[in-house]
Formats: structure tokens, sequence, C-alpha cells
């Protein structure tokens, strides 16, 4: 039997288990040493050497944690820790045409809950100079039927409005990561799918209640502005 032919009863090594072990132990050599954001972490030699593998798999697992945001490399300085930009992460994830329905409308749910939970948020922040603002943006609004009760691009600037009152930044951030769970609603046919309850709250009505109400009023509000959303998704699974 021939060397060549030796080697073939031999398994390949998956080089990306080891680069995937080594990517762990890294997370948690962070976790223990309680490194914080700027903090150096040792060369690649010295990782090498203490894990007992190639400086290459070494490489391959940092530029894994430089592409997710956790480790940066600092010319004359080092590789340090950084802190991830969590938005940006689920930015680089976020492409409508890979993601399934059912994980675009888990997505949709999610947007509904987070708009429902920032009353606290942005009663809070609000300013006479939002009130104004979100009195053009409903002003300039077409009136909707009750079947189609809005515009793609009115609902991203109201709720966008709603999302930058809150001056937080991830949700802010968040928000530009949810923009494709929009396209998904139309898409899917979900707001212009047939809703028997015909209820609905308009961003007019919503304006109404930021001006004269308080967080619970406006928490009651927005449930209310959505629940043809909710009726849409739970009458029938979209497909």
């Amino acid at each position: 039997m021939s060397q060549e032919q030796n080697t073939n009863f031999f398994e390949i090594v998956d080089n990306r288990s080891l680069v995937d072990k080594v990517e762990m132990n890294l997370l948690n050599f962070f976790k223990t040493k309680n490194l914080k954001p700027d903090d150096l972490i040792p060369k690649e030699m010295e990782l090498a050497k203490s894990m007992g593998v190639s400086r290459t798999v070494i490489r391959e697992s940092l530029n894994r944690l430089k592409t997710m945001g956790i480790v940066e490399s600092i010319k004359h300085k080092g590789t340090v820790i950084k802190s991830p930009d969590f938005s940006a992460l689920l930015q680089k994830s976020m492409i409508p045409h890979i993601l399934d329905n059912s994980t675009l409308k888990d997505i949709f749910e999610l947007r509904l809950v987070l708009e429902i939970g920032m009353a606290d948020l942005i009663l809070k922040n609000i300013t006479q100079q939002d009130i104004e603002e979100l009195d053009e943006i409903v002003e300039n609004e077409p009136v909707f039927t009750a079947d189609v009760l809005f515009e793609i691009d009115h609902e991203i600037l109201f709720h966008g409005k709603l999302y930058e009152i809150t001056e937080n930044k991830t949700l802010k951030n968040f928000q530009r990561v949810l923009l494709p769970v929009f396209n998904y609603a139309y898409d899917s046919g979900l707001v212009t799918k047939p809703n028997s309850t015909k209820k609905h709250v308009s961003h007019k009505d919503l304006v109404e209640v930021l001006k004269n109400g308080n967080a619970t009023k406006f928490r009651n509000a927005m449930r209310n502005h959505l629940e043809n959303h909710f009726n849409r998704l739970y009458d029938k699974v979209m497909v």
C-alpha cells in the first residue's frame, strides 16, 4: 500500500473546530481577567505558546473577535479590548433576503414590544420642539383606510422620531436595524391583510396623548395603535 493510499485512513482534521475552541478560550480569558475596553491582551506569540496552538490559529480567532467588535488592533500599541457596538453587529446580519419569514416575524414582534415599552423614556425626555416636529409629521400624512393604516415612509418617519426622543443611543441604533422589518410588513401583506377588528389609534391621536397625557396613557395608546398589527399577526401566521 502506497503512502498516499495509507493517508486515506485518517479523518480530515477540522481546523475550524480548533479556532472555535481558541475563540472561546480567549473570551473566557477576557472574563476571568475582568478586562475592560482599552486593556491590552497578550501578544499572538504568547497566546499561541500558552494554548499550544499555532499563531495562525490565534490570528484567525482574533480576526473573528475583531469582526464582532470585541478586540481592536492599534498601531504601535497592540491588540486591545473594545466595547462592541451591539446594533452594528445585528445590522451586519439583518439582510432580509437571507432571513426567513419566521425570523422576520419574530423581529417584527420585538419591534412592537419595544415601542409599547418606550413610553416612560419618551415622556421623560420629550420637548416642545419634539411635539412641533411630530405635529408636522402627522400633518403631512395622507388619510388612511381602516385596512391600510399607514404608508411605510410615514411610519418610519413618525416612529423614528419617537426612538430619537428616548435619547437612548442603543434604542435609536436598534431602530435602524429594524428598518427591514417595516419592509417585511408590506412584502408579507401584513398591513394590507383584512382585519375585522378595525381598531386604530392614529399617529395624530398619539401626539395628542403626548401633549396631554402621561406615560401610562401613552403606553396604552401605543398598544391600541399597534392593535391591528397584533390582530393580523395572530389571526393568521404569515407565510
